[in-house]
């Protein structure tokens, strides 16, 4: 009996890298279904239960392989989420080996497809002999200065990339980036483990055959272009998204959420959610709180517990009642405007109800595609990795959102700043406007993948390689 082809995937550690890598499968799997895949899951730990849930119900065509645990002494104690999770890969390496070989074994394998922190897993498809794909999760403009990062850092004479340069140009953007807004470990200092490992990631980007980019044509063009259309012609570009969830991997507040929208008028609801790491200092929250209830809109609010660090509940689930943490008698005073829930909502199902009409967003790629997808005006409040250049994207390109503006003494959204983001993007002339922009977005993420769509072509192009 002839092998059928497989492909095998290695997602970066954590929900929100293992989501897009399972929906771009199951993409692949629709149109190209004479393909396999398989999962190899590097892990520091048990999987939580919302990656199981997406696991044990993958489809016949898909499945999967959890890689025997890293030990956590090996790992230095870092709070840079971006570092740990390109470390658990870096020490998996022997455990993907010999998974590696078992697929050869058993399947035509012919690629392997990493995620962005599992870039040194590049040594495995090169010692097998196997085709190497990036599958970047992320949008465009994040990957081409991470392109143009090595070059940069060349270029630098000082102890921190910040002191060398104001701002940045990135190839296809036509206005540069001042290096605050840029990713949180490039402002690191240059000696240290989160600089030097994220360095090494951008280093190995064009070894890879090709990158399979999550955005699509509409959303980056001029960005997509230059990367196409770049002088070493390497890697490839395939810009096959937008993907996104059809569905949410838990149920957990799904009833609760979706019964009291269906009770509220049609666009009248600001959807407020930081993804699944996001957290904001006690101060923070607090302000944000005072902020909704001074809008006079109606919200939907999925609150976490406040934590100094804004990537804690990155990988650990939290203990505490948010609730708690309120201002008192928010909860009591607001009860006719607003619903809070606890640390997660069903946000496919909720940006794609009728009644939601802007999203108070940390800008996180996955969640600003959903946005996009359903045609929700965003209020940019990113936090950290690549989000405040995905935050720029939306409010100055794209012109489909507002920024939260941040006090430059406190660091901190004022309540007044919070209200008047609600407003612009709820009432007024402004507020069509954004509507009109990103209903146009949103029917371009439609039609490309469509039949003859350019995201359906790339992707057709793709698996014509991979044959």
């Amino acid at each position: 009996m002839e092998k059928k082809t497989c492909i095998a995937m290695v997602p970066s550690p954590g929900l929100s890298h293992l989501i897009p890598l399972v929906e771009f499968a199951k993409l692949l799997l629709q149109q190209h279904n004479e393909f396999t895949v398989t999962f190899l899951i590097p892990s520091l730990g048990p999987l939580t239960p919302s990656m199981e849930s997406i696991l044990n119900t993958l489809p016949p065509n898909m499945n999967f392989t959890v890689l025997p645990q890293v030990n956590i002494e090996d790992l230095p104690q870092n709070h840079e989420p971006a570092t740990q999770m390109k470390l658990i890969v870096k020490h998996s390496i022997s455990f993907l080996q010999e998974a590696v070989k078992s697929l050869i074994s058993k399947t035509n394998l012919v690629a392997l497809v990493l995620s962005m922190f599992s870039t040194d897993a590049h040594e495995v498809a090169k010692q097998f002999n196997l085709s190497s794909y990036l599958f970047f999760s992320s949008g465009a403009v994040l990957f081409s200065f991470l392109l143009t990062l090595p070059k940069l850092d060349e270029a630098a004479s000082s102890q921190f990339l910040e002191s060398s340069y104001e701002t940045v140009n990135v190839p296809g953007v036509s206005f540069p980036f001042h290096v605050k807004d840029l990713p949180d470990p490039v402002l690191c200092e240059r000696s240290s483990d989160t600089y030097t490992s994220f360095l090494d990631m951008c280093q190995k980007l064009s070894l890879f055959d090709g990158v399979i980019m999550n955005t699509f044509t509409d959303l980056e063009p001029e960005i997509i272009k230059a990367l196409q259309e770049s002088e070493s012609k390497k890697p490839c570009v395939y810009p096959i998204g937008p993907i996104i969830r059809n569905e949410s991997n838990s149920e957990a507040n799904m009833s609760v959420c979706l019964r009291w929208l269906e009770n509220q008028p049609p666009s009248s609801v600001v959807f407020v959610s930081f993804g699944s790491g996001g957290t904001l200092s006690h101060e923070q929250l607090n302000e944000l709180a005072f902020g909704l209830e001074l809008s006079g809109h109606k919200f939907l609010w999925v609150v976490r517990a406040p934590s100094k660090h804004s990537s804690s509940a990155y990988f650990s689930g939290q203990k505490d009642d948010p609730l708690e943490y309120l201002p008192d008698g928010f909860l009591e005073r607001t009860k006719e405007n607003g619903l809070v829930v606890a640390s997660w909502a069903p946000q496919v199902e909720i940006l794609g109800h009728g009644s939601v009409g802007g999203f108070l967003s940390h800008c996180g790629w996955s969640s600003s595609l959903e946005s996009v997808v359903n045609g929700v005006p965003m209020i940019a409040w990113p936090l950290f990795a690549e989000q405040k250049m995905n935050a720029k994207l939306v409010t100055d390109v794209l012109k489909v959102g507002v920024r939260a503006k941040v006090d430059d003494g406190s660091g901190i959204v004022k309540r007044e700043e919070v209200e008047k983001a609600i407003k612009r993007i709820m009432e007024g002339d402004e507020s069509l406007e954004i509507g009109m922009r990103m209903k146009e977005l949103s029917d371009a993420a439609a039609s490309v993948l469509s039949e003859h769509g350019s995201s359906r072509k790339a992707l057709s192009s793709l698996a014509l390689k991979w044959h």
